[in-house]
């Protein structure tokens, strides 16, 4: 048995579209539905404004720049390290890595 976590939107004719990855085409297949309902507020949460998410009308001009400590100091980059390619191979529903 396998599983997926997706969202969908339900039309107003009460019906959902489900993708299946191209490995299930042309298969019978038993499905069970299991469904939550989404806060509506969680939908556009993404888009509060500051005040709404609790913070002042100022927070950013209150805060920017109020650092007194020491300078922060953020040390050279390090040279990047060189590594083999892993390769992925699917063998009988598993996947082995292969390096």
């Amino acid at each position: 048995m396998e599983s997926m976590k997706i969202k969908a939107q339900i039309g107003n004719d009460g019906i959902v579209k489900i993708e299946l990855p191209p490995e299930f085409a042309n298969e019978e297949l038993e499905m069970v539905i299991v469904f939550q309902r989404i806060a509506k507020t969680s939908l556009k949460s993404d888009n509060k404004s500051p005040e709404e998410l609790g913070y002042s009308r100022r927070f950013l001009e209150e805060v920017v720049g109020i650092w007194e400590g020491e300078m922060i100091q953020i040390p050279e980059q390090l040279q990047f390290e060189e590594r083999e390619e892993i390769q992925f191979h699917l063998v009988k529903n598993q996947l082995d890595f292969i390096v």
